[in-house]
């Protein structure tokens, strides 16, 4: 009786955190049309964008209406794009998993709201190759604004303040410095490349959109994952990018979506990155 009283709300949290995942899927959809566009995301009501026809509440409901639908729209049978459906799922999923992984604390909101921003920004880079300013600059904020309630998980900060001050700044302090050099790292590191690549080659290789993506995951990731972020999305750029080329015989200067992968790593490493990072500072016996 006492292993199910613990189990069972633990079950039925994570079936709510998925449940809630679907419905802010759904508005991540709209995100993802409109903010390109520099639409509202909040009027119009949704609407058939071929023939104009007004999505009523019964066919609006995550996943469910686009399964029953057949993918089409009720008026006109136009064909609704299955990427609908595949966002409301893998919201619902990383959802699910940061309450798995986390918890019900702030770092489980805090790493769900990210999750929803990478989302939106993978999605708008792959269909447009656009990220928007709307999402990184107001995901930059909300990052640290979260680190003042969250524990400060990358230890930069307070191994610089136990060499600075005899005794180490307030917890919330700490994580807010090291958001702030995650940040600063993030947006600095991706904009020197840039420059680089421009002055070397004479034109741009890198979107100032990739550098502002990383400004706002640094303030969620601090310095080491935003780090291992860029790692790890420029590994996945390199063998993705390059199997998608020979796939589909691209040209060789083929703009890839460079912003597309970073979100890809940067979803990865809020579940895996800490151990990576704990591996190797303990293989090169930093303390």
């Amino acid at each position: 009786m006492w292993q199910n009283s613990i189990v069972a709300p633990s079950t039925l949290i994570g079936i709510f955190a998925a449940l809630f995942g679907l419905i802010i899927g759904s508005f991540l959809n709209v995100c993802i049309v409109r903010i390109p566009g520099r639409k509202s995301i909040v009027m119009p009501a949704s609407a058939c964008p071929k023939c104009g026809a007004a999505i009523r509440p019964w066919d609006n409901i995550p996943v469910v209406s686009w399964v029953l639908l057949g993918g089409k729209c009720r008026a006109c049978k136009t064909k609704i794009s299955a990427m609908y459906p595949a966002v409301e799922v893998l919201t619902a999923v990383l959802f699910w998993a940061c309450y798995h992984a986390f918890g019900l604390t702030t770092e489980a909101l805090k790493w769900a709201i990210f999750s929803a921003l990478m989302i939106v920004l993978v999605c708008t880079d792959l269909r447009e190759r656009i990220l928007p300013d709307v999402v990184n600059y107001s995901g930059f904020v909300a990052g640290l604004l979260l680190s003042l309630v969250t524990k400060p998980s990358d230890g930069t900060a307070l191994w610089l303040a136990n060499r600075m001050f005899d005794f180490p700044p307030p917890t919330p302090v700490l994580s807010l410095a090291d958001a702030l050099l995650g940040a600063a790292f993030g947006s600095g590191l991706l904009w020197l490349v840039a420059e680089a690549y421009f002055r070397l080659r004479g034109r741009e290789g890198m979107g100032f959109g990739d550098v502002k993506m990383m400004l706002m995951a640094g303030a969620f990731l601090g310095l080491k994952r935003t780090l291992l972020t860029v790692l790890v999305g420029s590994v996945l750029g390199s063998v993705l990018g390059l199997a998608f080329m020979l796939a589909r015989r691209k040209e060789s200067d083929y703009e890839l979506p460079f912003g597309s992968f970073l979100g890809m790593a940067a979803v990865l490493v809020i579940f895996f990155g800490t151990p990576v990072v704990n591996w190797y500072l303990s293989l090169m016996m930093v303390r």
